[in-house]
């Protein structure tokens, strides 16, 4: 086990990733991980947990961690785990994520991640935005400390940054289409029908992914390797193949009284809740697959369709997505307004029913303020807007 992965925020993107290291490196890696509960707490003491509980090893040659870990302090936490390569991964950067107030930006959050910088080897961002942003804030960021600022700080970490995009990898959903989805998926990428079944040729999902990181690739300077065609991951992966029987899974009890509000809803079949219309003349269906809070601009999103509803027109909506422990105002009134119109509301833990909401979708929103990645919106991508499916939406 020459790979040491630590993720203090294990959900999400976050475990995405991580999930797909682990089963790539397989038993060359050791993971450690914290619950996605309360980042700013794991942001501020993750590394003292960690400092105790990461078992020793002289096998140890990576370290691979995300930037909610404060890596200096491990480091000196942690001699040990110093002397390594240290591979620090950027999902988002604190020095422009948005805050709904200017003050409510917590300069320790951005400093721990400038410090994780300086002692990281390599540092990898999801995107070029998501790199760009955090370096050239550092500057401004600094002259918040009121005097002996230090200097040059972009200059010294920009060498070792580099851009890796997150991994997606996009299942064959062909048996949760509606024909008409069917038809056209059939026409553009050689989808084919086997008596009841279907089978795809060529889809992105069923190409072979293989490692973003092995140490036997690895990347001479970086410790990473390049990135592999067709290798991706979304929150929901490793759906059975089209031939096989649907089978619903369990919802786990939730850990939000907002998401089990109606656990029917956790396993509902849109196929059956709309077959009884040409989808032509069936109303717009809308997704909305992101989380709960301020940064994906929900009151944008929500008054458009309440103003939607004040004028008569009709359309379904389904507004998927995790939710924690603070939920915006919004959500709650927009529920009762939409009233009939709203198809399902909640988080969806079983992946069948994830995928069936996107494919009977004609169109996913993202409303979000700025995006770093926008794993959430990737998927959608594949399985709808690829593939428009009602005369409103063209392609």
């Amino acid at each position: 086990m020459s790979v040491l992965l630590i993720e203090p925020f294990y959900g999400g993107s976050h475990k995405q990733l991580m999930d797909l290291l682990q089963e790539e490196l397989q038993e060359d890696c050791v993971l450690c991980t914290l619950p996605a509960k309360k980042w700013h707490w794991k942001a501020r003491t993750s590394a003292l947990y960690f400092m105790q509980t990461v078992p020793t090893s002289s096998n140890y040659r990576i370290l691979f961690a995300s930037s909610v870990l404060n890596l200096a302090e491990l480091a000196a936490l942690r001699p040990d785990l110093g002397k390594l390569k240290k591979v620090l991964y950027f999902h988002e950067n604190q020095l422009a994520y948005p805050v709904q107030k200017c003050q409510e930006r917590d300069f320790q959050y951005g400093y721990n991640q400038i410090l994780s910088c300086l002692v990281a080897d390599v540092v990898v961002f999801n995107s070029a935005f998501n790199m760009e942003s955090f370096l050239k804030s550092i500057g401004k960021f600094m002259k918040l400390i009121p005097d002996h600022r230090p200097k040059d700080l972009e200059k010294i970490i920009r060498p070792k940054c580099q851009v890796l995009y997150f991994p997606v990898r996009f299942p064959d959903v062909s048996r949760f289409m509606p024909e008409h989805k069917l038809a056209r998926l059939e026409k553009v990428i050689g989808v084919k029908r086997n008596g009841d079944a279907y089978q795809s040729e060529g889809l992105p999902g069923q190409q072979e992914s293989r490692a973003v990181m092995k140490t036997s690739d690895a990347h001479p300077e970086s410790g990473l390797c390049e990135p592999q065609p067709g290798l991706c991951t979304t929150q929901h992966e490793g759906l059975l193949s089209p031939a096989a029987a649907p089978v619903q899974a369990e919802a786990p009890e939730s850990t939000n009284s907002c998401q089990g509000e109606d656990k029917q809803r956790l396993t509902f079949n849109l196929s059956n809740i709309l077959s009884g219309l040409d989808y032509q003349q069936r109303p717009l269906h809308i997704a909305w697959p992101h989380r709960w809070e301020h940064d994906k601009d929900p009151e944008t999103f929500f008054k458009v369709l309440m103003k939607l509803k004040e004028q008569d027109l009709p359309f379904h909506v389904s507004v998927l997505g995790e939710t924690f422990s603070e939920i915006p105002d919004i959500f709650s009134e927009a529920r009762e307004v939409l009233g009939s119109s709203v198809l399902h509301w909640g988080y969806l833990p079983s992946k069948d029913d994830y995928f069936r909401a996107l494919c009977t979708a004609d169109v996913v929103v993202s409303t979000a303020k700025h995006e770093f990645f926008g794993v959430a919106i990737t998927s959608p991508w594949w399985v709808v807007i690829i593939f428009p499916c009602t005369k409103a939406v063209p392609s």
